[in-house]
């Protein structure tokens, strides 16, 4: 089998790295848009965590008024 001019070698070269640059451009688009669905999902997440902390510190006070008032009583 004979060698291909250089300029073929060259040609066909080029055009793998251009299938590759397309393969490449496709799945940095794919990431992107899963960071972004993640980067969604995690601010959702935290939005979630901050009032459910705000519900259980509510719950919290609530639970140590009565204890504190009853203490009252007992000592009067």
């Amino acid at each position: 089998m004979a060698k291909p001019p250089p300029i073929e070698e060259l040609v066909e070269r080029v055009e793998r790295l251009l299938v590759r640059y397309a393969e490449l451009q496709r799945t940095n688009e794919l990431l992107s848009d899963q960071v972004e669905e993640l980067t969604t999902e995690r601010d959702q997440l935290k939005q979630r965590l901050a009032a459910a902390r705000t519900r259980v510190d509510a719950l919290l006070e609530r639970i140590s008024e009565p204890a504190d008032g009853e203490g009252q009583k007992d000592a009067a």
